[in-house]
């Protein structure tokens, strides 16, 4: 008990002290559980504005006898490269039994991210510019926030409305929704607005679809995006096909816990859009099929 109150009182110092360096960069998730989150990015550099989300989880015989419980989340990040930055982590861990790591993992994110930026830059011409068009050729790719045109800019964000969280295990979701949506570009600018909330941002995942009903040609336009979750995308989509629902984007905010949740994460995610869709009065059909007669559909 007296070592457990020990490691208790450590967390807490260093909690303190990390909000004292991070400000609002570090983020809590869940204050009881002990579950913290944090956005790093290479500060440096602001042409890529590439960013890591670390988020922890503090057992209680963290840090004298047990490390932090972490999970990475950058979808940009190849299989190569992501588990050099996980064996970077563990090295941390391991080079540092028994004592406070957070603002070391923190930093060794951050280090990683300065050497790939230094990395790129002396990167043949050719090969720098192939790298950027992969990273921006999505139009809402997760995580990955880069300039947008004027005409994203200037396009009007219908009201982003927030669906109650569902909890299980110490992994939280939570459904948000904006409509009526009519472009491709509303859809990122309402992404970009909903990431402005630090703590959704600082999330392990926000899963997205979103569905436009062109009238003018009949068909669909739609798209998703995992964010890491693997699967989780064409499942949200389904549903909302499945619905009918039409001009709303749908993202769904995954706080992960600690501990896998295998296929109820799906159900969660599933389960939280649908009750937002019905709570705000977006369903209006039986969601075993659609009544209506379907239109063409094109993924943009």
């Amino acid at each position: 008990m007296e070592a457990e109150e020990d490691n208790l009182t450590r967390q807490a110092d260093e909690i303190e002290a990390l909000t004292a360096i991070y400000g609002d960069e570090w983020c809590v998730v869940d204050e009881s559980n002990r579950i913290y989150c944090i956005a790093v990015s290479n500060q440096e550099e602001k042409q890529l504005n590439l960013k890591i989300c670390l988020q922890v989880l503090l057992p209680s015989e963290y840090p004298s006898t047990s490390p932090p419980e972490y999970q990475i989340n950058a979808p940009w990040l190849k299989d190569a490269e992501r588990q050099e930055v996980n064996h970077g982590l563990e090295q941390v861990c391991s080079d540092n039994s028994g004592e406070s790591v957070l603002y070391l993992l923190v930093e060794c994110l951050r280090e990683h991210l300065v050497h790939r930026t230094h990395k790129a830059q002396h990167a043949p011409p050719e090969d720098a510019f192939e790298d950027e068009e992969s990273l921006i050729s999505s139009e809402v790719e997760s995580n990955v926030i880069f300039s947008s045109s004027a005409d994203v800019l200037d396009c009007e964000i219908p009201p982003i409305l927030h669906g109650e969280p569902i909890s299980d295990r110490r992994s939280t979701f939570q459904a948000h929704l904006a409509a009526p949506i009519s472009t491709v570009q509303q859809v990122a600018q309402v992404r970009r607005k909903l990431l402005e909330n630090r703590k959704i941002a600082n999330a392990c995942h926000n899963i997205q679809a979103y569905r436009i009903y062109c009238e003018d040609r009949g068909i669909f336009l739609q798209d998703c995006d995992n964010d890491g979750e693997a699967a989780a995308g064409p499942r949200l989509l389904h549903l909302m096909e499945i619905l009918d629902v039409r001009n709303v984007v749908v993202i769904v905010t995954r706080w992960f816990g600690g501990i896998m949740l295998g296929p109820d994460r799906f159900k969660h995610i599933n389960n939280a859009a649908r009750n937002t869709l019905q709570e705000h009065g977006f369903i209006h059909k039986d969601e075993h099929g659609p009544k209506s007669k379907k239109g063409k559909h094109k993924s943009k």
